[in-house]
C-alpha cells in the first residue's frame, strides 16, 4: 500500500475538520434548543459567563456585527437572562452583565456541553482521551499559527475553556 501524498492527507485533514465541525454544531444547535435558546444566545451566555463585558468586546469575541449583537441581547434582556448597564470606567460605553437567571442558564449550557464531551471521550478506546485532546489543542494551536499569516489576530479573542488566558502561538 502506498504512503498517501500531502495532498491527500491535507483533503482528509480538511474533510475531518469540516465534518467534525458541523457534527459539533448540530449537537450544540440540539443541546440549546431544548433550553429554548439559540446558539448565539448560548454563545453570548458563555462569553459573559466570567463577568460583564463591554459591547464592542462583547461582539469581537463572538464575532459578530453590532447589529447582530444588539438583536440577540435585545432577547436575552427580555428574557431578564441579560442586563446592559454603563461602564464604571467610560460612561459613554455600555456593558453586558448576567443576571442571576443567566448565570444559572450559561452553568446549564455548560454542563449540557460538558456532558457531550463525555460522552464522546467515553466511545475513545481505552487510555486514549487525553492523547486525543492533546492532539485536537496541537491542532488548533497550528491552525492559530498557519492562520496568523493570512489573517493576524484572527483567534486573539478566544480564549481556552479551561481557563481564562488567550491561546498563544508557540515561540
Amino acid at each position: 500500500m502506498r504512503e498517501p501524498s500531502s495532498e491527500d492527507l491535507a483533503l482528509r485533514l480538511m474533510d475531518a475538520i469540516q465534518a467534525l465541525v458541523r457534527r459539533f454544531s448540530l449537537a450544540e444547535r440540539a443541546d440549546v434548543a431544548c433550553c429554548g435558546m439559540t446558539v448565539a444566545q448560548a454563545a453570548t451566555l458563555e462569553a459573559l459567563a466570567d463577568g460583564g463585558l463591554r459591547l464592542g468586546e462583547l461582539g469581537r469575541r463572538l464575532g459578530i456585527a453590532p447589529s447582530t449583537l444588539s438583536r440577540n441581547l435585545d432577547r436575552l434582556v427580555e428574557r431578564s437572562l441579560v442586563e446592559r448597564g454603563p461602564d464604571p470606567d467610560d460612561r459613554r460605553a455600555l456593558r453586558a452583565i448576567l443576571t442571576e437567571t443567566g448565570r444559572q442558564a450559561a452553568a446549564s449550557v455548560r454542563q449540557q456541553e460538558l456532558d457531550f464531551a463525555r460522552i464522546i471521550l467515553d466511545r475513545l478506546p481505552d487510555g486514549s482521551g487525553e492523547a486525543t485532546v492533546e492532539i485536537l489543542e496541537g491542532l488548533l494551536e497550528s491552525i492559530r499559527t498557519a492562520t496568523q499569516s493570512c489573517c493576524p489576530g484572527a483567534f486573539d479573542h478566544l480564549s481556552s475553556r479551561s481557563g481564562t488566558e488567550a491561546v498563544t502561538t508557540k515561540e
